[in-house]
């Protein structure tokens, strides 16, 4: 590394001269300035700063996934950028409380001058949204009309464009899909893994049957729903099911991609699936997070307009609530545990297997 010439100022280093002179207050030009505008603005600003940071993190991950092949190393790195990812998103959900600091009263001082400015412009926050995986199919009815309206047109060609590239979503599903583990040698998983769930599923029956503090109706409903997840874990074994429920939203990853996933989880101690079992928990944390970020926000809103609508036109807290229940990502990592099975009642995973998880040299070696 070379050392630098020239002397580095902090100041001129981190332009701060534009930044702390970035903050224009609406209300002057109406009359006296409205104190807490100072902490809207920078608020917001802060927030659009770590959503830069956060997609340059997102978009480095997307570069790696999209690779044929993604080393050891790569992963170790992206695991690292998606805890930094979820340490900003701390931060962020944290700050609102910062904002809560402002009265609804206060608020009101200048809120209006900002019509029809609204968080619907943050063309950043909406490139998360996308590059996360949250796309227009999958976004809620007032979202499909309202994400590109009030938008410039570089704006929203921008956004359109993004539509059509890979998101995080997909690159993960595509490289869990390929993950070669799930049958090796004479080992067949998903074999193993039925004759197992089958076991645990029908001595479940025989409990709700045999439960003598239940009523007939209250039976009735306890095996109507042990019915429901027998239907869930017939669809893992046939991938025509799968694909069925696929298509009414009640699975988002591929068939392949889930089982992948599933054996990843299953058998998490062992040292192979160390860093796929980081990545998938990491990931399940980003939109934890996210969700936390949007019911936090929602509150918020609620605090301090009540039932107003919101500066952008929407419905205020109840479109914001309705994104907080609707906007989920990876909502396939969080379902997962209902497939998860007690750990001695997994298949036992043959010696050749077991080397080969536990990274041993040779398959001669014991």
């Amino acid at each position: 590394m070379k050392k630098n010439i020239e002397p580095c100022y902090y100041g001129d280093y981190l332009q701060l001269d534009k930044i702390l002179g970035a903050q224009h207050l609406q209300s002057e030009k109406y009359g006296d300035a409205a104190h807490e505008e100072t902490l809207f603005i920078i608020v917001h600003q802060v927030y659009e700063l770590w959503f830069k940071q956060v997609l340059h993190e997102l978009n480095s991950i997307i570069d790696t996934f999209s690779q044929s092949e993604v080393k050891d190393q790569e992963l170790i790195t992206v695991v690292h950028r998606l805890h930094r990812v979820i340490q900003i998103q701390q931060l962020m959900n944290d700050q609102i409380s910062v904002m809560e600091t402002m009265t609804p009263q206060q608020f009101l001082s200048f809120r209006d001058y900002l019509v029809p400015a609204s968080g619907f412009q943050s063309i950043q926050f909406k490139r998360l949204e996308i590059s996360l995986g949250l796309k227009r199919e999958f976004r809620i009815d007032f979202d499909k009309q309202s994400f590109y309206s009030r938008l410039e047109d570089k704006d929203r060609e921008l956004l359109e464009g993004l539509e059509n590239k890979p998101s995080l979503f997909d690159v993960v599903d595509q490289w869990l899909a390929r993950m070669p583990l799930l049958k090796k040698d004479n080992f067949d998983f998903l074999r193993h893994y039925e004759k197992a769930t089958n076991e645990l599923l029908q001595a479940d029956r025989q409990t709700i049957e045999k439960n003598n503090t239940l009523s007939e109706k209250e039976r009735k409903q306890e095996l109507k729903d042990w019915e429901s997840t027998r239907q869930n874990f017939d669809a893992l074994f046939d991938e025509k099911k799968y694909l069925q429920l696929r298509g009414e939203g009640k699975f988002r990853l591929s068939h392949n991609a889930m089982l992948s996933a599933l054996f990843i989880k299953q058998y998490s101690e062992e040292p192979i699936f160390n860093l796929p079992f980081q990545l998938i928990t990491a990931l399940t944390e980003v939109d934890e997070k996210l969700t936390i970020w949007r019911y936090r926000h929602a509150m918020m809103v609620q605090r301090m307009l009540g039932t107003k609508i919101g500066t952008g036109g929407s419905s205020g807290h109840h479109y914001l609530k309705k994104t907080t229940e609707s906007n989920r990502i990876f909502l396939d990592f969080f379902n997962m545990a209902t497939f998860l099975l007690p750990k001695d009642m997994l298949p036992e995973l043959p010696p050749a297997i077991k080397r080969y998880l536990g990274f041993y040299l040779s398959d001669d070696e014991e």
